[in-house]
């Protein structure tokens, strides 16, 4: 099941949040770049110091312990939202004010 899931986040070229069972540590913002058998190879980057590092590394699908994806982000505040003209009226994000 997990390699499914696996292979559709690669094939959307999404950025995840990668959970690592066998160092207990996260990978965040990565791009699920290949599956090939148990291997899933990943790219990603660091910020150390005063650089950023990118970083591919081939893990096997058994130490990924969770996989974590954002679906959406709103600047909190009372900032209108930026919305496509093409976007449907439906589909738009209306801001929710308190009433007074």
């Amino acid at each position: 099941m997990l390699h499914r899931k696996i292979y559709q986040l690669c094939c959307d070229g999404r950025e995840v949040c990668i959970f690592l069972r066998d160092q207990q540590r996260w990978i965040e913002r990565a791009r699920i770049l290949d599956i090939e058998g148990d291997l899933v190879t990943i790219r990603y980057e660091v910020e150390e110091d005063d650089e950023i590092c990118s970083w591919e590394e081939m893990l096997r699908l058994e130490s990924i312990g969770a996989v974590s994806q954002k679906l959406a982000s709103v600047h909190r505040g009372n900032v209108e939202p930026l919305v496509s003209d093409d976007c449907p009226e439906a589909e738009q994000i209306r801001p929710r004010f308190p009433e007074e």
